[in-house]
């Protein structure tokens, strides 16, 4: 196509309107900065979204992310946002298989398993040494292992397999599930990860906020990224959805679709909040590669969301079912277990049992639900499937699998209730349960995850090797392309993954520094 007049002119462009972007948008807008964001769907807010996922049915699920840990105090305060994190009083439950009994971790309580304070002070040191680095240039991994104080914990933490480090911890075999899951959360390895893509993973699992909670976004994660695009609009930016980018150049030219048009803007900057795979793809303007890997990224959860008339009753009668989904809910989540179900997938199988956790939102915040439903105790569950890569799904057969991971998803639920969880489910407008299930599949379809990775690509560490090139704003804040007018604003970024904004603050300093 020939174009007949120069592109409008745009101090940035961002490419993608997920949190992160509208993180970026409104630092750079509050900064005088002219800043328009091109989302691709009719929604704002990526991954981080509420829906209403069952039809006539007044339940605002937080349909993909549903957690809030990594989002600094910082982020918040900036922009002014008035975001709500419920924290939850119990950590996890984790029923023991073959008995009637498990494990309650009450963060009330004293009551802990051996070697559990002494563990988790460890990591919380880790936590208040290096979360307050993550909206700071980076440090390099000899200044972030200075910062610890504590060459024994580094060590056991960062330079060895946290699988290692957990089995040396603990002696039972559940206890070492229940903490390994922090090192698989959407991250397909081994028990014992030499590669220690584990450790990058529960890294990320245990820092936020200086203390590793996860917590509930009261209103949902909507209510999160509603309040974001508040912040963008009152700064000035501009919020365009609908908005499919189909190229970009390394001089700023952005081309897009929109409302049956083609459209170009030119930005002194683009700020890509797609994954790095993604931002190649409409660099180089090449279809990207085949599913299910992208360069090697690699989705290893399926993601089902229930809503139930009440919550179900346990085998294990001891434990009010209120506790027990009142934090982290493992099922089938023991050390041999999740070996087991790491063999099983590189076979090529789905996971039997299935490994899997459960939230249950509406426990911390009602308000997701209608007042009938409320009234009715109605409640809803979250299930992340762990060891599903995205290698067991295809184009071909990703229906049937979808089908089946679901299956496998109650039949792990049913194996630790009194009662069959389907027979919990309430119906929609058209009379179907209200049950969906998302592969990873699924997830790339719906919003461009390479398959279907949450972290847009492998998750890095939160410093740069000793001697990585620090010498631009780009690189110093993390956020560097091999386009030094494109830069990451989102999850694919260093130290990117997670609800957190952190991608999008960084790219917004690299940008004010420069």
């Amino acid at each position: 196509m020939r174009w007949t007049h120069l592109p409008d002119r745009r101090d940035v462009v961002i490419v993608g309107g997920g949190h992160n972007g509208l993180v970026a948008a409104t630092y750079l807008a509050l900064a005088g900065k002219r800043v328009t964001v091109l989302e691709k769907l009719d929604t704002l807010g990526g991954a981080a979204v509420s829906a209403q996922a069952f039809e006539g049915v007044d339940a605002r699920l937080s349909r993909y992310s549903y957690l809030v840990s990594l989002l600094p105090r910082r982020i918040i305060d900036d922009l002014g946002l008035d975001i709500t994190l419920a924290r939850r009083r119990y950590s996890s439950y984790t029923p023991e298989p073959g008995t009637d009994r498990g494990l309650l971790i009450d963060n009330h309580s004293p009551e802990k398993p051996a070697g559990w304070d002494a563990f988790y002070e460890g990591t919380g040191r880790l936590a208040r040494a290096i979360f307050p680095t993550v909206t700071e240039p980076l440090l390099t991994r000899s200044e972030a292992r200075r910062a610890l104080g504590d060459d024994a914990l580094w060590e056991s933490m960062v330079e060895r397999p946290i699988g290692s480090t957990i089995a040396d911890a603990f002696d039972d075999d559940l206890v070492r599930g229940v903490v390994l899951t922090d090192g698989l959360i959407g991250t397909f390895a081994p028990n014992i990860d030499e590669s220690l893509a584990a450790n990058r993973c529960f890294l990320y699992h245990v820092i936020g906020g200086g203390t590793g909670d996860w917590d509930v976004p009261v209103g949902g994660m909507g209510a999160v990224t509603g309040e974001l695009a508040r912040a963008a609009r009152i700064a000035g930016a501009e919020l365009v959805t609908g908005a499919e980018v189909t190229s970009i150049t390394p001089d700023g030219v952005v081309t897009y679709r929109h409302r049956d048009e083609e459209l170009q803007l030119a930005g002194s900057w683009v700020l890509a909040n797609v994954a790095p795979s993604v931002l190649e793809s409409l660099v180089s303007i090449r279809p990207r590669a085949a599913y299910p890997t992208r360069d090697g990224v690699e989705g290893a959860q399926v993601k089902v969301n229930l809503l139930l008339s009440r919550l179900p009753r346990l085998k294990d009668t001891a434990v009010d079912p209120a506790a027990a989904f009142g934090g982290t809910f493992h099922i089938n989540e023991t050390w041999s277990q999740l070996s087991a179900a790491y063999d099983a997938a590189s076979a090529g199988r789905i996971p039997d049992p299935l490994p899997c956790e459960i939230y249950c939102h509406s426990l911390t915040d009602p308000t997701i639900l209608s007042p009938e439903l409320r009234a009715a105790g109605a409640q809803t569950l979250t299930v992340f499937g762990l060891h599903t890569p995205s290698r067991l799904v295809d184009e071909a057969n990703n229906d049937a699998m979808r089908a089946s991971l679901q299956a496998a998803v109650v039949e792990s639920l049913d194996s630790v209730l009194a009662e069959p969880v389907e027979s919990l489910l309430l119906t929609d407008a058209s009379g179907q349960p209200t049950i969906e299930t998302k592969t990873t599949l699924d997830l790339e379809h719906a919003l461009g995850l390479p398959g279907g990775n949450i972290f847009h690509a492998p998750l890095s560490w939160p410093f740069a090797d000793d001697d990585a090139p620090l010498d631009t704003p780009a690189r110093r804040w993390g956020v560097a392309t091999a386009h030094p007018r494109i830069l990451l604003c989102g999850a694919g970024a260093q130290r990117g993954g997670g609800v957190s904004g952190i991608g999008g603050h960084n790219a917004a300093m690299a940008i004010l520094s420069a």
